[in-house]
């Protein structure tokens, strides 16, 4: 038993260390074996010629995988397909850029519509072609050899929907790169308008400081005529007032100045072109600093050729102080002196509108005198006032002999299109001047009116000026002046004048013609740029010298800027 027993176990173990050892072997060579069968498959598949699967898909494959596999197919198998692949790559490229440009044109919301479309057209084109039937089944479906006919009839008509692209392309580049030239050339044209707007106001400015400022020969003048008041006082006595000042049958005129040189100026060519000189009388009304001066004036330089010429301040009439004119009483308050005073310079030039109020005359009584002419001139039936900038060329006697059919004041309109209008003087979105007033009237031009003072009487227009002149005290009806209360004053009561008896602009426009200067009776040089500164146009300017006493000895040694 026991013998048979360690048989047994020791030729079993023999027995399963051998079987072990060959099914070790076994196995390797097992895998080997599959491992080379794998290998020629995987050869055999790939070169083989006629492959089981289609080449080609009916769509565009999108995926690089797929691309490389027909690639690497037709580098093996047929010429053609590698010229229909290139073929193929060239019409997706364009494609790609079609599509890219169209959606730009989208995003930048360019008005070229017509040229979307064809982008779009010009995309579909592209992928209809390939969708042909022809094409299809004979170079994209066919797993034979391809048609070179076929082909190169395809590729004719892709070169051919290749280059209309292109061409779209190049000028929709053109487009767009004129649409970022348009929006760089408005940015600069913005930057150099802002430039331009503050060059502007501060050449305002600029004009504004030198329109208000005295110029030295101004002020030499002044001194020299007050010192020679004061050196020969014997010489300038008061004297009693002419009879001729309050005779109404005579041609008077109110001038109202504190610039000596001026107010001589006008006087000068009234006389010089009047055909009865003796007949006119001025009245010049002046200040308290320079009621001296102004009568030194006449006295060294009298008037010729028989006109007279009286000379009175502010302060001679005592009926004008703040109980009864609205101005004196809103010039003495404290809110307008601060819009005036606290106007600091740096300020000034963000602030053109309202810098052009901010002027001294409007603080000066002599500028709201000419709505008090009635009782200045109680006697007199008619009298033309004159601003002290302007020159007459033409007697104007004939201004007394025109019939303004009742109305108040004869003035020259000044409207044209829009301009100058109602609209541009009055605030309109206030109530009142809503109501009673039209913004499309005409307005007209103070510097030259001929009033009619027995109708300015019966009007009450004076009554009307200070009703109107009491309502804006806060400046909600207009801004300073006295041409929009003189708009309002003589609303209805104003005779339209031929535009030849008075001719504006020369103080400002330097493109008025000549020929109508010629033609003018009285030519205004309204504006900053006044004939007596350095900075008048030298076009103008000769008009005004040309009335200038250059004879005068004080004129000479002041240098007046000639």
């Amino acid at each position: 038993m026991a013998v048979a027993v360690r048989g047994s176990r020791g030729g079993g173990g023999s027995g399963f260390g051998g079987f072990s050892l060959r099914s070790f072997f076994s196995y390797r060579i097992f895998v080997s074996a599959m491992f080379s069968v794998l290998f020629i498959a995987t050869l055999s598949v790939l070169f083989t010629t006629n492959p089981s699967t289609p080449h080609h898909d009916s769509a565009l494959p999108t995926t690089g995988n797929a691309y490389m596999r027909r690639t690497f197919l037709a580098l093996n198998s047929d010429p053609l397909k590698t010229r229909l692949d290139l073929i193929y790559k060239q019409a997706n490229d364009h494609v790609t850029l079609v599509n890219a440009y169209a959606a730009y044109a989208r995003k930048l919301k360019l008005e070229i519509s017509r040229q979307m479309r064809m982008f779009d057209d010009l995309a579909s084109n592209f992928s209809n072609l390939q969708m042909k039937p022809s094409y299809r089944s004979a170079l994209f479906e066919s797993d034979g050899p391809l048609d070179e006919d076929v082909l190169r009839h395809f590729e004719k008509e892709i070169k051919d929907k290749v280059k209309v692209a292109r061409l779209m392309i190049v000028e929709s580049k053109e487009n767009y790169d004129n649409q970022l030239k348009i929006q760089k050339l408005k940015d600069t044209i913005f930057a150099v308008n802002e430039l331009l707007i503050k060059a502007k106001k501060n050449g305002a400015f600029a004009s504004s400081i030198a329109a208000k400022s005295i110029p030295k020969s101004l002020h030499c003048l002044a001194m020299r005529l007050v010192e020679e008041r004061i050196s020969h006082p014997e010489k300038y006595k008061e004297e009693e007032p002419s009879p001729e000042f309050e005779d109404p049958s005579l041609y008077h005129y109110a001038i109202f100045s504190d610039n000596v040189i001026a107010v001589s100026v006008v006087i000068r060519s009234v006389v010089n072109n009047s055909d009865e000189p003796w007949k006119h009388v001025f009245h010049v009304v002046t200040d308290r600093m320079n009621l001296a001066p102004m009568k030194v004036w006449f006295k060294m330089r009298p008037v010729e050729r028989g006109a007279y010429v009286e000379v009175n301040a502010v302060e001679d009439f005592t009926f004008l102080n703040s109980s009864y004119v609205p101005v004196l009483r809103q010039l003495e308050s404290a809110k307008l002196q601060k819009f005036y005073f606290e106007n600091r310079a740096e300020n000034a030039t963000t602030d053109t509108h309202n810098m052009n109020y901010r002027n001294p005359k409007y603080l000066s009584m002599l500028n709201h005198l000419r709505f008090y002419l009635p009782e200045m001139y109680p006697k007199l039936h008619k009298i033309l006032f004159l601003d002290d900038d302007v020159v007459v060329q033409k007697d104007l006697t004939g201004l007394w002999k025109i019939d303004l059919d009742g109305k108040v004041n004869g003035a020259v309109e000044t409207c044209f299109g829009s301009f100058h209008r109602y609209a541009q003087y009055l605030n309109f979105s206030h109530p009142l001047i809503r109501e009673r007033f039209n913004p499309r009237a005409c307005a007209w031009a103070y510097g030259m009116n001929i009033f009619d003072l027995d109708a300015w009487r019966q009007e009450k227009c004076t009554e009307q000026y200070h009703y109107w002149q009491n309502l804006n005290e806060d400046r909600t009806l207009w801004k300073l002046g006295t041409l929009p209360p003189g708009l309002i004053t003589f609303y209805s009561t104003t005779k339209s004048l031929d535009k030849s008896w008075h001719v504006l602009g020369l103080g400002y426009n330097p493109s008025i013609s000549m020929d109508e200067i010629r033609n003018a009776a009285v030519i205004h040089y309204n504006g900053n740029m006044k004939p007596w500164l350095d900075i008048a146009m030298n076009q103008y300017k000769k008009l005004w010298t040309y009335y200038l006493d250059n004879d005068m000895e004080f004129v000479q040694m002041c240098n007046f800027g000639l």
